[in-house]
């Protein structure tokens, strides 16, 4: 409530706030709604508006005005997240007034962004571990499903990067248990999805557990191909191709694996995999 505007209008009217209680409530229930933000019921706040001509409408938050604005930097932040330019998530993220969006649902996005951010620009663990546990540390709901889901993701690959596999394990463990059943309501959802999928595969192939990697990635093809969206299709098939080269498959079905990821890659315009394909049918060429 913008209570703050609430008392500048009594105070410019010159009313004390025994002025304005007078005949309309006592002193103690205003000075609890002042000071305290304790609101009395709607008729008695509804007077009190009255008597300093202040719109009770406008004591309520405008929300989506309030927030759209964050909401567009956190959506074009997520894209980058997804499409590799962590520093330009980065500059939007940091953008962002926290003080602006307490208390809101959007808490918990803004930490699992800042949280994947941190870890592809190599930031301490602790540091990245400290983040996640804003999301795990608040009560958990059907809205924070998912955002709790990517934490465990993400506290996974810290501890992957650390080489604490066993660590990193227990945690990409907690994920599977819950993504294959987890219904998807947005567009926004369906890239979380995948990127918990894509990061898990990434896990499952650098403990040699291939097949599992293998299954993990085909899904995240999957559900790329059934909701048209195309941002993973690269990632996953160059992780494929990865793992057939470690399963020394042969030379066909690793550089038809490296062409299909170098398809999605130009359609958007990744050129940053793009880069990493190059380098990666240079290696096979050479080995074959």
């Amino acid at each position: 409530m913008n209570i703050q505007r609430f008392v500048e209008t009594r105070k410019a009217k010159g009313l004390s706030q025994a002025d304005l209680a007078e005949g309309v409530c006592t002193q103690a229930t205003l000075s609890r709604f002042e000071n305290n933000g304790h609101v009395p019921n709607l008729k008695i706040l509804n007077k009190l508006c009255n008597r300093i001509d202040f719109p009770l409408s406008d004591l309520f938050p405008k929300v989506g005005v309030r927030y759209s604005e964050v909401v567009e930097k956190m959506n074009q932040a997520e894209f980058f997240l997804i499409t590799s330019k962590y520093e330009k998530a980065h500059q939007l993220i940091k953008s962002i007034t926290v003080d602006t969006i307490e208390d809101s649902p959007l808490m918990l996005r803004y930490h699992y962004l800042n949280g994947f951010i941190m870890i592809f620009q190599q930031q301490p663990i602790m540091d990245i571990l400290f983040t996640f546990d804003q999301i795990l540390l608040e009560e958990e709901t059907s809205e924070s499903t998912i955002f709790r889901l990517l934490a465990y993701t993400g506290i996974g690959m810290v501890y992957s990067r650390e080489n604490d596999l066993n660590k990193a394990e227990f945690y990409f463990n907690k994920v599977l248990e819950k993504i294959y059943n987890y219904p998807a309501k947005s567009m926004e959802d369906t890239w979380r999805v995948l990127n918990i999928v894509y990061n898990s595969g990434v896990f499952y192939s650098k403990i040699d557990e291939l097949e599992i990697s293998d299954a993990l990635l085909l899904y995240a093809v999957t559900i790329c191909s059934d909701n048209h969206v195309t941002y993973y299709l690269a990632k996953a098939a160059i992780q494929l191709a990865k793992n057939a080269i470690i399963k020394k498959e042969p030379t066909d079905n690793i550089l038809e694996l490296i062409y299909d990821a170098r398809a999605y890659s130009k359609v958007n315009r990744n050129e940053i995999a793009l880069a990493e394909l190059a380098k990666l049918e240079e290696s096979v060429l050479d080995s074959a």
